[in-house]
């Protein structure tokens, strides 16, 4: 039984102990079907898009399984589709005929704002008051008073590199945006990737608060036509340099291994896997001086769910202090439910230090540009896709 179910049990329990209770000679109690909400039937399945490495079922490694107890105490299976970027996220979303789906910050209001996903009725998540207090209310999922999801995971967008190449941490992102010689004594040209998405256009923004302060760049992604024009010119001569604009996990694995590139923005999932295998890869991350764009993902429901209550066991389950403990010792991310740092076997006592726990504040967590800013007027997210795809189609 889920742990919502367990809750709704135990309510009707108790209400029906009370009804009898000192009552010998009253009439019979009403039937618990006319004191308590019915219990939700459970369609038997969830369809959810997610993030590569986000739910596991032990495929990958037989310690990494939480979606198998789900499916033995709900009844419900989970069918899984990833997507590498989150503008494949909303356009899977509008297609329709998925449940959930993990969206970071950049693709959220775009799908509150176009009706695909609904507004979570906090009641029927139970454990939402232990999600951090940081992300209970975040801009990125919250409208109007109403939350439109529920917070699952997050983390920093890392600098990996290859330890043969760099003996020492690199300590700015000026290894990926300008062509330079590598402490090997060779060209980071072709050697280095950048994202495939219009969202890495922050990543460029951010450099640049540092590298060109005079731009006046208080928010990678608040950008007036000068800042953007700035952004776009470095991301221009930043082509030259790129293997490939990735956005499949495996793939820029597979390069890092194969294809000579050392370095590149890239997500802890990645990092990790390549440090698990056998013999693991000379592979290891920083957030340089320059801090990171980031992410902090939450469930949404789309608004034409076929399995809402699956899907609401899913949230559910999804923020059970082991769920979180063993996702963030999976893809390298954070939880978003603080007491799952604590006594998680695979986790392990460091593993939230690790992964960056008290970077937070640090992190500029990706989110949909608007025309509207704190500047007035800036440029939105349609011209960030359609000048992302111009530049990386040379």
């Amino acid at each position: 039984m889920s742990i919502g179910m367990k809750h709704l049990a135990l309510s009707a329990a108790i209400t029906l102990a009370a009804a009898a209770c000192g009552q010998k000679d009253a009439a019979p109690p009403p039937s618990a079907s006319a004191t308590t909400a019915p219990v939700p039937v459970l369609e038997g399945a969830v369809d959810i898009i997610a993030w590569p490495g986000y739910i596991e079922r032990g495929d990958s490694d037989k310690n990494y399984d939480w979606v198998t107890g789900f499916e033995k105490a709900t009844g419900c299976k989970v069918n899984v589709k990833t997507a590498g970027n989150s503008d494949e996220m909303v356009s899977l979303m509008n297609q329709g005929g998925y449940d959930l789906v993990t969206a970071s910050g950049d693709a959220s209001l775009r799908l509150i704002a176009g009706g695909k996903v609904q507004a979570i009725d906090v009641a029927r998540v139970k454990s939402y008051s232990t999600l951090d207090p940081r992300l209970q209310d975040a801009a990125w999922h919250t409208v109007g008073g109403k939350h439109y999801g529920v917070p699952y995971q997050w983390g920093p967008n890392v600098l990996m590199y290859n330890t043969g190449t760099f003996k020492e941490a690199p300590t700015s992102w000026s290894v990926v945006f300008e062509e330079q010689k590598l402490p090997d004594g060779k060209s980071n040209k072709g050697r280095v990737q950048a994202f495939d998405g219009p969202i890495y256009i922050a990543d460029a923004a951010l450099y640049l608060m540092s590298k060109q302060p005079e731009l006046g760049i208080k928010d990678p992604y608040e950008l007036n036509e000068a800042q953007y024009a700035a952004a776009l010119e470095l991301l221009r001569k930043q082509k030259g340099l790129v293997h490939r604009y990735w956005h499949d996990a495996t793939i820029q694995m597979s390069d890092f291994k194969n294809e000579g590139v050392v370095v590149s923005g890239s997500w802890p999932y990645q990092v990790n896997a390549l440090q698990a295998e056998k013999p693991p890869q000379p592979i290891a991350s920083v957030i340089p001086a320059e801090g990171a764009t980031g992410w902090a993902d939450t469930t949404m429901m789309h608004s034409q769910a076929k399995h809402p209550n699956c899907a609401y066991a899913w949230m559910e389950w999804s923020i059970s202090p082991k769920v979180q403990g063993d996702v963030a010792s999976w893809f390298g991310s954070l939880p978003a439910v603080p007491v799952a740092c604590k006594d998680n076997a695979l986790l392990g006592a460091e593993g939230c230090k690790t992964n960056g726990y008290d970077n937070f504040d640090k992190i500029h967590f990706w989110r949909t540009p608007e025309a509207k800013c704190s500047q007035g007027e800036c440029v939105p997210y349609s011209r960030w896709t359609q000048d992302y795809i111009t530049i990386m189609g040379g």
